[in-house]
């Protein structure tokens, strides 16, 4: 246990410490306390700024990627002149931080080139408007079965973008990355979209019965727009209500395709298969027979005589029995 001269001997020579690093540095303790508050203050005035005039920036630019953006520039420069003033308090000037960041920069500058380039790239992002905070996007790949990944967005920033997937999983992209991407963008303005569904018929079934199967699927679904005014894409008009109509007629039956529109694109495949499903109901008690691929042979009299041969399996011998000995004894 430490004695009462020990401990002051132990705070005799701490101060004396202090009073080395003064004359050493020519910067007081008080300087290097003062420096600290600043920069707790400048993180506390930030987090206060953005909180008053979060508001008032949404309600300006409307949208969540530019308002976010927005909101961090104004807590990195509250930040930045906190730091500014410390930097100035324990005797660091202006000229002498102009001075390090030059030779940091010069340094490291290979190291930042893709950093810089993201935050290019992240600022044609946000003024393009390929997509939105909360959008569903595709990013599409034609090298995999399902064609791509599909996700939420969750977050843009001018470095990244952040995708929250349907599997449950982040996907964290650069900017420079994302524009060269094939993004499909599935609720930009209008979060209706339009789907396909083709089936197959037999030449022999009745195909107005089938069309009218396919559009009562279609609209008995709840997800499916069953009727209304027409939808505009660009200059065109199509009809709201599912509609059936011959794709082809292909070589084992007649190709028919519907037409129909989803109230919200988040449930796409699930649709499809509730309107499968009960296109399969209904086409079990109608003249209707889903078509597969099978052949005729069909011969008369010009087509010549069809000589056909029927091969039997050989039968296999049973070995002779034996003679049965009698003993007369």
């Amino acid at each position: 246990m430490p004695t009462t001269g020990t401990a002051i001997d132990g705070i005799l020579r701490w101060f004396g410490t202090i009073g080395a690093f003064e004359v050493a540095t020519n910067v007081t303790v008080t300087d290097v306390l003062l420096a600290a508050l600043f920069v707790v203050l400048g993180w506390y005035v930030s987090q206060l700024v953005v909180s008053l005039v979060g508001r008032q920036v949404a309600r300006r630019f409307r949208r969540p990627s530019i308002t976010k953006t927005v909101l961090r520039g104004i807590r990195g420069i509250i930040l930045f002149i906190a730091v500014a003033t410390a930097a100035a308090q324990v005797g660091l000037g202006a000229s002498n931080l102009l001075l390090s960041v030059t030779v940091f920069s010069a340094t490291v500058g290979l190291i930042l080139a893709p950093i810089i380039g993201s935050v290019i790239n992240g600022l044609f992002l946000l003024a393009d408007q390929p997509y939105e905070i909360g959008d569903l996007i595709e990013l599409v790949d034609t090298s995999t079965p399902e064609g791509g990944t599909r996700g939420y967005v969750e977050d843009i920033t001018l470095r990244y973008t952040k995708i929250f997937t349907m599997q449950n999983t982040f996907l964290v992209i650069p900017n420079a990355t994302m524009r060269e991407r094939d993004v499909v963008n599935y609720s930009a303005e209008d979060t209706r979209s339009r789907l396909s569904l083709q089936l197959q018929v037999t030449y022999e079934g009745d195909l107005d019965e089938a069309r009218a199967i396919m559009e009562r699927a279609a609209r008995n679904t709840p997800e499916v727009v069953a009727s209304g005014p027409d939808i505009r894409i660009g200059s065109a008009r199509y009809p709201s209500d599912p509609v059936a109509q011959i794709r082809d007629y292909a070589d084992h039956g007649v190709l028919l395709e519907l037409r129909y529109w989803v109230k919200d694109p988040y449930y796409m495949r699930r649709v499809h298969s509730h309107i499968m499903e009960r296109i399969w109901e209904e086409i079990q008690d109608a003249d209707v027979e889903i078509a597969y691929p099978h052949s005729h042979l069909v011969f008369d009299d010009t087509s010549g005589v069809a000589r056909v041969a029927v091969e039997r399996e050989p039968q296999q011998r049973t070995p002779p029995s034996r003679p049965v000995e009698f003993d007369e004894r």
